[in-house]
This record gives C-alpha cells, structure tokens and sequence, in this order.
C-alpha cells in the first residue's frame, strides 16, 4: 500500500511540474508577444501625430499618395449600396475609374447615415484622403468620417500588448502555483487549492484592456493616450488578480494520496 501511495504521490509532483514548465512556456511567449506589440507604439504615436497635424494640400498642385496633407479626390459614383462586411452592414460605395488612391477602393459608409440616403450612382461625391488612408466621404454638403483611422492605431496596439501582458502574467503566477504545489506535495504539506480560470474570466481579460484603449483614443490624443490606457488597466488589472489569488479559489484541495487516512493506517502499520 505504501508503495502505490509513493508512487501516486510522485505522478501528482510530476504533474505539477509539467503544468509548471506549460505554463512557463505559455507566458514567456505572451510577453515575447507583448514586447513586439510595445515595440510598435512609439511608430504608431508617430504617424497619429502627423495625422493629427495635417492640413489641407495645395489645392494648385496635385499631391501625392504619401504626402503629409490631406487630398480631396473627386469622383463619380459607380455603384452605391448596402453590403455585409463580417457580421455587420455597410453602404458600400465604388467610384467609377480611373481615380486616384485610396479612392479607387470600396468607401464602407455608415448603413444607417445620412450619406446611405443620399448618394446615388451616377452622382459626385468628394473623398479626402492622408496618404493611402480614406479619410472621411462627402456629398451636396454632408460629411462622413471613415472608421480606422490613424488616431485609433497606438492605443488599440496598445490594447493588444495589455492583454497579452495580462495573460502573461496569470501564466507566471500559475506556473509558480504549480512549483509550488510540487514542492508542498514533496514534503507532506497540504497542497494550497487552485484558482479556477474558466471563460468569464478569459473575457475579463481580454475586455477590459479593449475598452480602455477605445475610450482613451477617444478621450485624448498620441502619448497622452497610451499612457492613460496603461495606467486605468493597471487600475483594473491589479486588484481584480489579487482579490482572485486571495478569495476565488477552489472550496478544497483535493487530498494527496499519501495523506489519506488510508495511508496514515498503513504508516502506522
């Protein structure tokens, strides 16, 4: 009986290590990941504020695709009506060729805006454009910013390295549980019960960062942005992982098997 407890008792340390090494791995490529996306924000802050700078060209020359101004491409519609892009509807609208870039690719326009009741084939419509980014639709004096625009770019990115950060970070914390259980379970000593992470608790992850980051390039601009995105998910991160680590744990651990009572008779045996 003694050897079957021993020998159980080694597979559940060995266990613990595996889990401990996947989750060492599974973290250390999460920050890998989070590096890359951090890496990126200081080119992304770059391009908004040149975004945010521009003007418009000189209307006495044309500009080219990669000037630093914003361009009015004029442009007669050829086709003008709503689509499915992903799950959502859009009012897809294409000019007739030749026009220039990026007004020679598909203006998804609001399926529900004034531009969806307005703009027919056949009829002009003006385009401004930053570079190769569409900028905002306009027609008989009603305008239409476009969606994706570069002064959403950094905290979006920004969003990305907070989750992958966050993820991370449980990673370690979980992998050091398992060490730790591993070397609890070598001398003896009650095992310490484990957090469960199920589904709702992924989405509290990823969310949060998301809606933080959307709200902070809304609210402010470039740098100013990015830091408050860090700064309010820290807010949140921080204590919701230390209140899960403290009270959201597993009502019992499950017993070792050389702490059985069984075990203990065999002991004494």
């Amino acid at each position: 009986m003694r050897t079957v407890d021993r020998w159980a008792s080694a597979r559940s340390r060995g266990q613990a290590w595996r889990h401990a090494v996947a989750w060492a791995l599974l973290g250390s490529a999460l920050l890998a990941v989070a590096s890359g996306l951090t890496v990126a924000v200081p080119e992304r802050v770059a391009t908004e504020r040149a975004f945010l700078a521009a003007r418009p060209c000189d209307s006495d020359r044309a500009a080219p695709d990669t000037a630093n101004c914003l361009r009015t491409i004029r442009g007669t519609v050829l086709s003008a009506e709503n689509a499915k892009s992903g799950k959502a509807t859009v009012f897809r609208v294409r000019l007739r060729p030749p026009v220039p870039a990026p007004a020679d690719q598909a203006l998804d326009l609001d399926a529900h805006g004034d531009l969806s009741e307005l703009v027919k084939p056949g009829e002009e419509v003006e385009v401004t454009a930053w570079r190769n980014v569409q900028v905002s639709v306009s027609h008989d004096g009603v305008h239409e910013t476009l969606p994706g625009l570069p002064d959403e770019d950094a905290t979006v990115v920004v969003g990305f390295a907070l989750v992958c950060a966050w993820s991370a970070a449980l990673a370690f914390i979980a992998a050091f549980g398992a060490v730790r259980r591993a070397h609890r379970a070598a001398r003896g000593r009650p095992v310490v019960p484990r957090v469960p992470f199920g589904v709702a608790k992924c989405v509290g992850v990823v969310v949060p960062p998301f809606v933080v980051a959307l709200c902070a390039g809304r609210i402010w601009d470039t740098w100013t942005a990015v830091v408050m995105t860090v700064i309010v998910s820290a807010l949140i991160a921080v204590p919701v992982t230390i209140l899960a680590l403290r009270w959201d744990r597993e009502p019992s651990p499950a017993p070792l098997p050389d702490q059985r009572p069984g075990a203990e008779l065999s002991r004494s045996d």
